[in-house]
């Protein structure tokens, strides 16, 4: 059969109707080499119960000569669809987007659609995009419709950036973020909690609110939501949990919401001068408001005084002292199991006395060393001078010790005599990331590989997320903490700045800032509250190094963020300029741009825009399909037939 060939545009295109696909696609088109043959499409369906919808979408890319045309029919297997009800054929318009209306499949096990070309058509038939999707037939209630209007119309009026579509409440899996539903089979879902910090909200607060009758918990904290604070709140029958803080609101507290917070509502307005106390202070005298915060602050800041000569009291007597005394009395605390115990004689001997060093940190030096029956290790000997190190260390161990994943760099045994303390590793064949992106080593990671390393980082911080009890926060993930064998397959490394959440505490806690220049959540820069969502943000840097195969920090001059350049580069809609230029094209447009969008949202400053390290996931994995049936497609270029899989394709509820 013949060859198609590719036809492309660099101009952006406008809309004729309702949909409106992404820019990048619709500039792209095929088209048979030979003007008779037609542009054939197949695919099996899993499931003939199953109806699907196939959106395609037309946009002429080629300024035609006074003596051309291009008009076609689609075919659905012998069944004509086309422009209109006077079965005249489809023409496409020069750099406008014009869309079908859905061909429906049902009841059949092969589906064959073919765009034919007309018989007064000069050249060949075209197509840019093509969207299917499935029906979903959910069995659950709908969401009770005054909640459904109420979320619909805060989503409009605040122009809510979240997944909110289809139903508010159900399926469960596809429920809006922020959202939680009270589920009864009796009676439609409730909306019971709804979380709205740092969502960009401005002006008063919704009205809306106010007609979500089974409302327990209200976050708004953290928008820019300004005037008073509405009387309704308080009329909220089952409200549990009022969050106003971090807004610029203006005037008093309403005394019934005061009232309600002394029945039992746990109400947080920091940072609102009218909201000076809580429960039955409220109550006392307008002088013992002040009295009290005035006396307490004095006695605060006498007790910081104390605390801070005490602090440097000690600090000049422990830089006398060693850092083997430091860790003397904690010996105990990473000692298990014995089995994993080495002497300092042991690591002299396998290291050949530190003969090849690996890399340096603030922690001390890294040794390449060999076990006794010839394994390789990496040894990681802490420096004698670095106290900070020493808790870093100690973290490190008692994690490593508990902690077990395929994504995770493994610890062989530890060593703790006599003062010298060292971690030994298995030894990772090829390094780092950031060595293999920044070419020194001479090898060119492909696009495959580049999301399969991806894929590999996110599972295992996944693991920490949700696999460990305590969950835990890396806090320092970065391309130089991203080990790989000599298979590529990636695995964390650097524990010593992890973070162990109690359960209930995993949502964000208060904690000092750390991290790495570059990859650390500016949310949390700012706030000090850490949130699993930190290490998302940090594997967005990672995945925009990835992508572009450029430092977490570009330019040597003006050293920009790499989140603030390609956001820069993504308005201009070429993809070619930002994807890493060793790759020469070498990878799937589409592929590329979905990466591209997962690090985005991952890089999002709010982190409730963030996706979950899950969703990370399911999205690298849907890049790593589409690259597969791109190289696959590339491998039988010479078939003209296109095979359309609907399970790898995503479940919407429309066209874009």
């Amino acid at each position: 059969m013949p060859d198609l060939t590719g036809l492309y545009t660099t101009l952006n295109m406008t809309r004729t109707d309702k949909y409106f696909p992404p820019q990048p696609v619709m500039k792209t088109a095929i088209t048979p080499l030979n003007a008779s043959q037609s542009v054939d499409f197949e695919w099996k369906s899993p499931d003939p119960n199953v109806q699907f919808y196939v959106y395609m979408h037309f946009a002429e890319v080629e300024i035609l000569q006074s003596n051309e045309s291009r008009a076609f029919y689609v075919h659905l297997d012998d069944e004509i669809w086309s422009d209109s009800d006077t079965n005249q054929p489809f023409v496409p318009r020069y750099l406008q987007v014009m869309s079908m209306e859905p061909l429906i499949g049902k009841n059949k096990a092969r589906f064959n659609y073919s765009i034919v070309k007309a018989e007064n058509s000069t050249l060949p038939p075209i197509i840019n995009a093509l969207e299917v999707y499935s029906e979903v037939r959910f069995v659950h209630s709908q969401t009770d419709d005054n909640d459904v209007r109420a979320m619909v119309n805060i989503k409009s009026r605040y122009k809510v950036n979240k997944n909110w579509q289809g139903d508010p409440c159900m399926p469960k899996e596809f429920r809006w973020d922020g959202l939680d539903c009270l589920e009864n089979t009796s009676i439609p879902p409730r909306i019971t909690s709804l979380n709205l910090s740092w969502s960009g909200l401005t002006g008063n607060v919704p009205s809306d609110v106010s007609n979500l009758n089974f409302l327990e918990n209200l976050d708004l904290s953290n928008n820019a939501l300004n005037g008073v604070v509405p009387e309704f709140l308080a009329e909220l029958p089952q409200l549990k949990f009022l969050n106003l803080s971090g807004n610029k609101f203006t005037g008093s507290i309403p005394q019934k919401l005061l009232d309600k917070a002394s029945s039992g509502l746990q109400l947080r307005a920091d940072g609102y001068d009218s909201y000076a106390c809580e429960g039955d202070q409220c109550n006392s005298k307008k002088s013992k408001k002040f009295v009290v915060p005035l006396v307490v602050s004095l006695t605060l800041i006498l007790s910081l005084v104390v605390l801070a000569s005490l602090i440097v009291t000690l600090k000049k007597r422990r830089t006398k002292r060693s850092v083997i005394k430091l860790g003397a009395n904690r010996k105990d605390s990473f000692l298990e199991p014995k089995s994993m115990q080495f002497s300092y004689r042991d690591i002299l001997k396998m290291t050949n006395d530190f003969e090849r060093i690996l890399g340096k940190g603030g922690f001390g030096t890294v040794y390449h060393g060999l076990t006794g029956d010839g394994k390789q290790v990496a040894v990681k000997l802490l420096s004698p001078s670095s106290t900070q190190g020493y808790y870093e260390f100690q973290r490190e161990a008692e994690l490593l010790t508990r902690v077990h994943h395929r994504n995770l760099t493994s610890l062989v045994g530890y060593c703790y005599e006599d003062g010298h303390m060292a971690l030994v590793y298995e030894f990772m064949a090829k390094g780092n990331l950031k060595e293999h992106l920044s070419g020194s080593n001479g090898n060119v990671l492909s696009w495959s590989e580049r999301l399969q390393i991806l894929l590999d980082a996110a599972q295992g911080l996944d693991y920490l997320h949700n696999g460990c009890k305590p969950p835990i926060v890396h806090r320092d993930v970065k391309s130089t903490n991203i080990l790989l064998t000599k298979n590529f397959e990636a695995k964390l490394a650097d524990f010593g700045l992890s973070r162990a959440f109690a359960v209930d505490d995993v949502s964000s806690v208060s904690t000092r800032v750390v991290g790495t220049l570059g990859y650390l959540d500016p949310e949390y820069y700012e706030t000090n509250r850490l949130h699993e969502k930190s290490d998302v943000y940090s594997l967005g840097v990672v995945m925009l190094e990835v992508i572009t195969g450029r430092p977490a920090i570009v330019g040597m001059v003006e050293k920009r963020n790499i989140v603030q350049w390609v956001t820069y580069l993504v308005a201009t809609g070429d993809i070619a300029s930002i994807v890493d230029p060793k790759l020469k094209r070498m990878y799937d447009v589409n592929s590329a741009w979905k990466a591209l969008e997962v690090a985005m949202a991952c890089t999002s400053y709010s982190s409730a825009k963030r996706p979950t390290m899950a969703q990370v996931i399911t999205e690298l994995k849907d890049c790593l399909d589409a690259q597969k049936v791109c190289s696959e497609g590339q491998d039988t270029h010479q078939s003209f037939l296109l095979e359309v899989n609907p399970q790898i394709l995503e479940i919407e509820i429309g066209p874009r």
